[in-house]
């Protein structure tokens, strides 16, 4: 039975959950800390996530899901195996505004940050050496309270910073998100049907159906604005003169493509949401 690791409580905890129900597990109905999935040959285990990578690095579950800063600032050997489109930040550098404006200006400076192993590792990796501050909460405030120079923190608006007199610079040091990760001992057979199912939810979240009928002599011009997932399906009409076209559009674009498809000559253009699919 494969074992993977869900985020208990935070941010990551209730998309993941969501994710993991449309990809047709079961859902966790209390505070279990363990579910098993029996008919899905699966067994949850519900871990804080920032202990997540480290459980899947020791080989104590065979996958889990958690934010990819967490799982670089674990240090552990642990593999990410697809990224999962939700829980999206940016980490990066602040300091008192107008002070610094790259990051070898960090050099002999302190950093407070959460992310003790992710900023170190960074740091070193282009020279920089400076002293890497600790802390468990909140960090904007470490540069009035004198623990440190810089701060390194995810940042969604910076609105945080500015009001503790801060503003970023430089690059971010990552871009995070939700990711699937797994255990040097797992192989990607034993993930496989886990990997289908969440890459289907992926992309039924990311793409519509789209249908709709047009005559034979508009039909190239039709299919080129909608060119499907691989191809779209064309089927001849009762009347012999036109078809029924069916494909896959991306969602964001779905009301564009209906206008182009207008234009083209289309009609009864219809749109239907995905529910679940394997590609």
């Amino acid at each position: 039975m494969l074992r993977i690791a869900v985020p208990n409580k935070g941010s990551l905890s209730e998309p993941a959950a969501e994710m993991l129900a449309e990809a047709g597990y079961r859902r966790r109905r209390g505070r279990e800390l363990v579910l098993p999935d029996p008919d899905n040959g699966v067994e949850f285990f519900f871990l804080r996530p920032r202990d997540i990578a480290v459980y899947v690095g020791e080989g104590t579950v065979d996958a889990g899901i958690t934010g990819r800063d967490l799982l670089l600032d674990s240090g552990v050997e642990a593999t990410e195996h697809r990224a999962l489109g939700f829980a999206r930040s940016t980490f990066r550098f602040a300091a008192p505004a107008g002070t610094m404006d790259d990051v070898a200006q960090i050099a002999g400076k302190r950093v407070a940050t959460s992310y003790d192993v992710l900023v170190a590792d960074y740091l070193r990796e282009r020279g920089v050496e400076a002293k890497v501050v600790h802390l468990d909460g909140a960090v904007e405030s470490a540069v009035q309270l004198g623990i440190a120079d810089v701060v390194a923190d995810v940042v969604e608006t910076g609105s945080t910073l500015r009001s503790a007199g801060l503003e970023v610079f430089g690059e971010p040091l990552l871009q995070s998100e939700a990711v699937l990760i797994r255990s040097k001992k797992a192989t990607q057979n034993e993930l496989s049907v886990l990997d289908r199912r969440l890459q289907g939810v992926l992309v039924a979240r990311s793409y519509v159906l789209i249908d709709y009928d047009v005559s034979a002599e508009k039909l190239e011009d039709a299919v080129r604005v909608t060119p499907g997932f691989e191809s779209p399906t064309v089927s001849p009409l009762h009347n012999g003169a036109s078809y029924a076209v069916r494909a896959m559009v991306a969602k964001d674009a779905a009301n564009r493509v209906m206008d182009e498809l207008y234009e083209a000559g289309a009609r009864a253009i219809l749109v239907t949401s995905i529910h679940a699919c394997r590609i």
